[in-house]
């Protein structure tokens, strides 16, 4: 059986039990101090997990204009997955300790590439260690290349700014900004040099996706907390880099709901032109 969204702790003990050959990626990060996702992935995780970092694997080296983190060159991602040992068709689980932030892009970005066989571990590395289950430390040993190729995307077409400026103006998509909604009114904070956020722009903070116990809310849960934010509308995703915003392409996703467009620039991206426009407010 193959997981495109989700895969619980007890499914995935349950593959790799069965000896099922499944390439699990450890995507700790935290903003600001890059070092530390990688210290917690060899402090501990998952069996056989390999380590992708947010700034150095997921993302480009940003050039002041396309945002903190930029989507990769398509060929240069697929490259680094076969350096992981990807396969084509193999199953893929991506994890993390933070609520799925970071895996979730990992999610989406090989679902970009064309590979169907993703999903995110629900709850976490949170849930495999409350389960009981092993941990490993230290790096992972050098794989041996896979034979991945890019197909055609599994998801729409990503937009430019251009397309979010003209979509002020037509209102032909609602657009939800992932972020938490103190940085979404535009109050001052260390991450936004300018605050604020999108006019015409709604919240729907990425950890509202999430119940008490860290993993996903359910399918109808879901798409009853995105369907007045849409209104009927077609959603394209925002979020401080396009990062978090995948969090809710994932939640829509389980939900059910028709694929939004994610804007990979986002609010730091928007914000190096002046002349777009903030808004401010709830």
């Amino acid at each position: 059986m193959a997981y495109d969204t989700l895969i619980s702790v007890s499914q995935l003990h349950g593959l790799l039990a069965a000896g099922t050959d499944v390439l699990i990626l450890d995507c700790d990060f935290e903003l600001g101090v890059p070092d530390k996702g990688r210290e917690s992935y060899r402090a501990g995780h998952l069996p056989g997990a390999r380590y992708a970092h947010l700034d150095d694997d997921l993302a480009a080296p940003s050039d002041g204009t396309n945002g903190r983190h930029p989507l990769p060159a398509r060929v240069a991602f697929a490259a680094w997955l076969r350096t992981q040992g990807l396969k084509r068709g193999q199953q893929v689980v991506a994890c993390d300790s933070s609520g799925s932030a970071w895996a979730a892009r990992a999610w989406w970005m090989l679902r970009w590439m064309g590979h169907e066989n993703a999903a995110v571990l629900d709850g976490g590395k949170q849930a495999w260690v409350a389960a009981g289950l092993p941990m490993e430390t230290g790096d992972a040993a050098v794989a041996v290349p896979g034979d991945f190729t890019p197909g055609e995307p599994l998801v729409p077409i990503p937009v430019t700014a251009r397309q979010v400026l003209a979509n002020i103006g037509t209102e032909e998509m609602q657009l939800l900004d992932a972020r938490d909604p103190s940085r979404f009114r535009g109050e001052p904070n260390p991450i936004d040099p300018v605050a604020g956020h999108v006019p015409g722009a709604r919240n729907r903070f990425f950890r509202d996706n999430l119940a008490e116990d860290g993993r996903f809310r359910s399918a109808q849960e879901l798409a009853r907390a995105f369907a007045p934010l849409l209104a009927g509308k077609p959603a394209l995703l925002s979020c401080g880099s396009g990062v978090t915003a995948c969090h809710n392409a994932l939640a829509m996703a389980v939900a059910g709901l028709p694929q939004p467009r994610l804007y990979p620039g986002s609010w730091s991206e928007w914000i190096v032109d002046p002349a777009r426009p903030v808004a401010t407010g709830g």
